[in-house]
Parts: structure tokens; C-alpha cells; sequence
């Protein structure tokens, strides 16, 4: 029939089920053939402390939580009450939980392989919220597996069983700190790293259980990200908007400070401050465009009729609180059709907030001023987190009867002999031609490039504004640029064919495919930088990927005030891309492996930042 196929009659028809496809190889990797010996050999200290484990089971369940849009956070304080509430089920046992749906206990539960669903009631603020939590076994996990493994008796790793492992370590961290991804932090005592902006740096560790050749390992490394400060909303939008005094404020926002501000604010949780001890949270969803003495809304009134009301004469009428800064906007909450306002000065932001949002330049730059430490402090520092964190007094390590070592994984590494570099060029005697580096540093003077490029035609495109970088300068740093090319085995000869100033990356394109349809022969465009901008990334899109331009971009700063540190090492850069070669390894002691003409692939993996559910790893 026209509608589809029918069927009458309890009888139903079942296709032959299609025959499944051919397993597929599984790919084993080679084992290594031995574990090298040249080089001087070194004791290194690892960030791993060796995880002991008993050799028997631990048992996984699942909990399904409704409703289900939960933060881990409070998945977890749902869980532990659960825990306390039905001692029947739980008894002694601690069980641990991953805030979502993975619950691991040392011994079984009495439920069998059944579904439990038990009811769970978290007091809220005004009435309590109830939740019901759904538990079934999944599966026993053999951490005897595990050892064999590690061990070398069998070829597979049971990954379930380091997930296992890593729940447990993470459980009692997960409910005392902030988790950020891999990483817990906490509220800075002791130190402030203000970053500007409302923003402020927070350190923590980085912890993961990690298989090694023979044992589980714990790794544990410090680690620093960017947290919203905890203080009124007022001083936050005077750090955003860089108002030094909210009392030189007098006047409304004007709408560029507004769209700045909003765009910081929104999103965020905020508490509020003028209903006592019950500091109810919300979460931002805008800011007014008019201020707390203009914004109304639908006022319901006790017999029932509706009225427009301001926001000021509401706090006025409802807290008897006359608004200090009446002229200043609302920030609207929850749901934006709720229509939900409050005065900027009755809000803080509430603490524990990471900040995902890019920071600018000078918040990073100065983040990394902030985190840089040399191996040294980052060891102790380390150490003084294992100390400090005590793991073997955890009761939910101690549950599933693991023990930390509080020392570092000490393991025997080499230092490999540092390869000879052969240089070329017109230096007559042959040890001025090679050069060995000593700590990963070597010395390029009086040498030049094993194969140096000459280069006839070139343009200068200066995107940096006249009056930062002048004509004058562009002219001192080709003179200087050339020596140093000339020194090196790569001349630049003549002048530029072409030398201008633009501006933006929308002129990038067009000067672009001037040059390459004016000057056939040209080899190179040096481009000079106002520093951080677009630009970069549109000459790269361009001259790369669009008309097959070699270009070599340099800072406005390095033009202005050349040093021949900064210059070689643009020669270095310019060779390279224009097909010359900088250095060989001396033939004589090359390594074998060179016979043959072979490639290097490296490969890594990029995540995306905590948190962040949508984009993917990539590796590439």
C-alpha cells in the first residue's frame, strides 16, 4: 500500500540477521629492542610517585541522577548524601564517584546485579530539591589484570581499571577543591596575582594516574589558571572599565562601557547582598540599558493589579534601601523573559569561577610572569604538594588499599653526545666550518650557511604607522640587515624594489598580488609589525596559502633598534624558506640511520581547554 507496509495478527516477521563483518587485525605495536647505551648516563628525578595496589577486584556501578542537568558538583553532594542516608546499602563502604555516572566500591554491593532506584533530598535555599539516583552493576575490575600488564605478562593494558584507579585518587580532591579539568585549585592564600580585568591568578596541582613500564604511577605537577576575583560588582566593573573611583563616576554608563562591561559580566554567578544571611546565586544574562532608577518592570501588587515599577523605588519600597548609585545599570538574571533585575550594588561575585574567556596580552603576559618557575622551585614545590596533600591518610585511598610513595620516581636517563654541525660558504680552513654545540647553544660567528641563498629581488611592506616606525629606520635596518646576510653567506643585493606603508590586514591581499604581478624575479617580502595584530595571520593566509609568497615578518621594536642577534637569526629564518640549507651533520659522523633518505614525523595532540565539551581533540 501507498502508506507503507501493514502487518495484522499477532505474528511479527524477523529478517535474517545480516552476517557481521570480518574482524580487523589488531594493530600491536613493536616492543622496544633494548633500552640504549650511548651517551653518558644520568639519574633524573620524574614527577611520578609508584602507586602500590592489591592484587584483587573493584566493583563498577552506574548511577543515573534525575533530573540529569546537574553540575558535578552537586552530583557529588547528591552521591555522599546518598551514602550516609542508606547505610543498609552502602554499610562501612566508601564508595567513590567521577560527578557523572561511574561509582566504584572496594566490596559489592548487596543489590546483586539489580536496578536500585533510591530517592535523594538536597536542602535548597527556600524549598528542597529532591533527586533519584538509579544504581546497577557494570562490570568487576581486576587490578591483578592491571599488574600483569604492567608487568610484561600480557600484551593488553585493561584500561578500565585505570580509570578505576583514577576516580579514586581524584574523589576526595574533586569535593575539597575547585576541579578544572585535570587540575585542582584553591582560593589564593598566602599570595595575590591580580591580572586586571576582574581577573586574578589561582594556583593548584595537576594530577592523573598513568600506567609506566612496571608500576602505576601518580603524576603531579603545579599547575596556574585565570579565576574571576571574588568581590562587589561595583569595584569589578571599575576594574573592567578602568574607573579608578566609583565616586568620579557620576553619570550612566556610556554604551561602549556598557557592551565592555556586559561582555565580561555575562554568564557569570553572582550572590546577593541585601536579603541577610540567605545570599541567593544567579547567573548574569545581561545588563540594562538603562539604569536602576529608569529600568522598571511588571510589579504584582497584593490585590492582584499590575504596575510598572522601578528598580530603586522597589528597593526603596520592598529593603527600605535607597540605592547609592541610582544612575548605574541592573544586571538582569536567570531566565532573560523572567525579567529579574538587581542594582549593581547588591551583587558579589561569587568566588571559585574560572575565567574562560581570553585573556588580553598583558593578562597573559603577565600569567606567565607569574608561573614561570625553574626545575629547581618547581621540584620542591611538587614535593611540598605531595607533603602537604598526604594521599596515604586519605580514607578513600586507604578504602581501596593503595599506597602513594612520598618520594619522586628516580630513573637512569643519558645525555647523548651533541651532533657536529658542518658549516660552508668561503672560510678556507675546515674547523671554522663546523661547530659543536655545549648545552644546546653553539656559535655561528665568522661561519656561513653550508648553502646560502642570493637574493636580487625583495620588497619591504610596513604595516607599522610612520610615525613609530620612520623612514630613516627602514633604511638603517636593510643596511644592517644586509651586512649581517652578507656575513652569513647569504647576500641581499641592491636595494628593495619596493618599500611602503600600509595599514590593516584588508590591504594585505592587494599590495600582494601587486608585487607578484609588477616583480616577476621577487624572492622575499619582509614585513614589519606594529606588534601583536591580524596582520600576521593575513600575510600568512596570503603569502602561503593563497599566492606562494615567501615572507618574513619582524617586529617594529627590532627595526627601531637592531641588534645582530635579532638580525642573524631572521637569516637564519629567510634561508631556510628560500631553499638554502644552514648546516649539514658532519658526514663522517653522521648516524646511520642517514644512509638511506628518511623522514621525522612528530605528532602531537591538541586539547581543548577544560570544561569545553564541543570542540575535539585534534592530532596532527
Amino acid at each position: 500500500p501507498a502508506g507503507g507496509a501493514t502487518a495484522t495478527g499477532a505474528m511479527s516477521i524477523v529478517s535474517p540477521a545480516a552476517a557481521p563483518p570480518p574482524d580487523l587485525p589488531v594493530l600491536t605495536c613493536p616492543r622496544r629492542p633494548n633500552l640504549g647505551h650511548e651517551g653518558r648516563p644520568i639519574m633524573l628525578r620524574a614527577n611520578h610517585f609508584q602507586i602500590s595496589m592489591p592484587r584483587g577486584f573493584v566493583h563498577h556501578y552506574d548511577v543515573n541522577i534525575q533530573p540529569d542537568k546537574c553540575p558535578r558538583k552537586v552530583n557529588r553532594e547528591i552521591v555522599e548524601t546518598m551514602v550516609h542516608c542508606y547505610n543498609k546499602i552502602f554499610g562501612a563502604l566508601k564508595p567513590v564517584f567521577d560527578g557523572r555516572n561511574n561509582l566504584y566500591t572496594r566490596d559489592p554491593l548487596p543489590i546483586g546485579n539489580d536496578r536500585v532506584e533510591l530517592e535523594v533530598i538536597l536542602p535548597g535555599e527556600g524549598k528542597d530539591r529532591v533527586f533519584r539516583v538509579t544504581i546497577k552493576w557494570v562490570a568487576q575490575v581486576s587490578l591483578f589484570a592491571l599488574e600483569e600488564a604492567l608487568e610484561g605478562r600480557t600484551r593488553q593494558i585493561p584500561y578500565d581499571a585505570i580509570l578505576a584507579l583514577d576516580v579514586v585518587m581524584r574523589h576526595l580532591p574533586s569535593m575539597m577543591y575547585t576541579p578544572v579539568g585535570r587540575s585542582f585549585f584553591s582560593s589564593p592564600e598566602g599570595y595575590y596575582h591580580p591580572l586586571g580585568g576582574g581577573r586574578e591568578v589561582w594556583f593548584g596541582f595537576h594530577q592523573s594516574v598513568r600506567p609506566s613500564q612496571w608500576k602505576m604511577m601518580l603524576n603531579i605537577d603545579v599547575s596556574a589558571t585565570a579565576f574571576y576575583k571574588a568581590q562587589p560588582v561595583i569595584e569589578f566593573m571599575c576594574e573592567v572599565l578602568d574607573i579608578r573611583d566609583i565616586n568620579d563616576q557620576r553619570k550612566p554608563l556610556t554604551d561602549s562601557q556598557r557592551v565592555k562591561f556586559t561582555k565580561e559580566i555575562k554568564g557569570l554567578k553572582i550572590e546577593i547582598t541585601h536579603c541577610g544571611t540567605m545570599k541567593r546565586k544567579y547567573r548574569v544574562c545581561n545588563v540594562t540599558r538603562r539604569p536602576a532608577q529608569m529600568q522598571s518592570f511588571p510589579l504584582q501588587l497584593e490585590n492582584g493589579q499590575t504596575v510598572e515599577c522601578t528598580v530603586a523605588k522597589y528597593f526603596l519600597d520592598k529593603y527600605k534601601m535607597k540605592l547609592r548609585y541610582p544612575h548605574l545599570p541592573c544586571l538582569q538574571v536567570g531566565q532573560e523573559h523572567k525579567h529579574t533585575y538587581l542594582p549593581l550594588e547588591v551583587c558579589n561575585i561569587v568566588p571559585g569561577q574560572r575565567c574562560i574567556k581570553k585573556l588580553t596580552d598583558m593578562q597573559t603576559s603577565t600569567m606567565i610572569k607569574a608561573t614561570a618557575r625553574s626545575a629547581p622551585d618547581r621540584e620542591r614545590e611538587i614535593n611540598n604538594l605531595v607533603r602537604r596533600a598526604n594521599f596515604n591518610t586519605d580514607l578513600y585511598v586507604k578504602e581501596f588499599g593503595l599506597t602513594i610513595s612520598n618520594n619522586m620516581m628516580e630513573v637512569r636517563g643519558r645525555v647523548l653526545p651533541p651532533p657536529k654541525l658542518q658549516y660552508g660558504g668561503r672560510v678556507s680552513s675546515l674547523g671554522g666550518q663546523q661547530a659543536l654545540p655545549n648545552q644546546g647553544v653553539w656559535d655561528m660567528r665568522g661561519k656561513q650557511f653550508f648553502m646560502g641563498v642570493e637574493i636580487r629581488v625583495w620588497a619591504i611592506a610596513c604595516f607599522a604607522p610612520q610615525r613609530t616606525v620612520r623612514e630613516d629606520a627602514l633604511k638603517n635596518f636593510t643596511q644592517q640587515l644586509q651586512k649581517i646576510s652578507n656575513d652569513a653567506g647569504m647576500p641581499i643585493i641592491g636595494q628593495p624594489c619596493f618599500c611602503k606603508y600600509a595599514t590593516g590586514p584588508d590591504q594585505v591581499e592587494p599590495m600582494f598580488k601587486y608585487l607578484k604581478s609588477t616583480f616577476v624575479q621577487l624572492q622575499l617580502v619582509v614585513v614589519v609589525l606594529p606588534g601583536k595584530t591580524p596582520v600576521y595571520a593575513e600575510v600568512k593566509r596570503v603569502g602561503d596559502t593563497v599566492l606562494g609568497m615567501a615572507t618574513q615578518c619582524v617586529q617594529a621594536k627590532n627595526v627601531n633598534k637592531t641588534s645582530p642577534q635579532t638580525l642573524s637569526n631572521l637569516c637564519l629564518k629567510i634561508n631556510v624558506k628560500l631553499g638554502g640549507i644552514n648546516s649539514i651533520l658532519v658526514p663522517s659522523l653522521r648516524p646511520k640511520v642517514f644512509n638511506e633518505p628518511v623522514i621525522f614525523l612528530g605528532v602531537d595532540v591538541t586539547h581543548p581547554p577544560a570544561g569545553d565539551n564541543k570542540k575535539p581533540s585534534i592530532a596532527a
